[in-house]
């Protein structure tokens, strides 16, 4: 069984550079399409059942907006 996780990002501190995008393996994450309220268009977890906690969002946010979980059950 594949490693899972759960991803959950702080809307109002995400100001959208989208880096997190890019450095996802498994292309979990998308920009959202309502902005937040400072205007930006924050990252959002479109697929997070795919997500495999492996960090990277995480590592590369300038804003530490994003937090990762790994899920209890799951296998390395």
């Amino acid at each position: 069984m594949a490693r899972r996780g759960k991803i959950e990002i702080d809307r109002e501190l995400c100001k959208g550079c989208y880096l997190c995008l890019r450095a996802c393996p498994v292309k979990v994450l998308e920009a959202d399409t309502e902005p937040n309220s400072s205007g930006s268009y924050p990252s959002k977890a479109a697929y997070p059942e795919k997500c495999i906690a492996c960090g990277n969002c995480f590592e590369v946010c300038p804003d530490v907006c994003i937090e990762v979980f790994e899920l209890e059950g799951a296998e390395a």
